[in-house]
């Protein structure tokens, strides 16, 4: 997996009720290759020939394998990561993630980004519980790749 450097904005925990409806910005690109697509079919045990078998998928509706859609959706946190850094966030907690679609394929070789919008900040014990509208979209793509919310806790001493 390659990624070029992004510079994630800093925000105070206090901050973050200040950042609804703000789109944080896009993440640098990761390439898809087949060994990470394999690899994630051996986590998995999904070994569909789509995402498997480049021979096959040459013959197949997009002429080479794609990635498998919780791949892409797994890729979320750590594209996220590159668009922000709550300086004095002591704990991070990953909520979950919701109404995902995978509207459009990632094939191998194509180069993955996304792009998120903080569309709540709700005041938790401790801190804040952000949801963002995420985006991941292929280059060249009309449609983006997948679609979803993610929700995370920001928890800290001084909120």
């Amino acid at each position: 997996m390659q990624t070029e450097h992004t510079t994630a904005r800093a925000v105070a925990l206090e901050d973050l009720p200040t950042l609804v409806g703000t789109e944080l910005g896009t993440s640098s690109a990761v390439q898809i290759t087949q060994q990470q697509i394999n690899l994630f079919a051996d986590a998995t045990n999904d070994h569909q020939w789509i995402h498997t078998d480049p021979e096959r998928a040459k013959e197949g509706p997009l002429g080479r394998t794609i990635a498998h859609g919780f791949l892409t959706l797994s890729l979320a946190p750590s594209l996220f990561w590159q668009l922000i850094d709550v300086v004095d966030s002591e704990q991070v907690i990953n909520c979950g993630i919701g109404n995902a679609r995978f509207t459009a394929p990632v094939p191998v070789g194509s180069h993955l980004r996304l792009t998120a919008e903080v569309t709540t900040v709700k005041a938790c014990r401790g801190g804040y519980q952000v949801t963002l509208a995420l985006t991941m979209s292929v280059d060249g793509s009309e449609r983006p790749a997948c679609v979803a919310d993610m929700t995370i806790r920001f928890l800290g001493s001084n909120v």
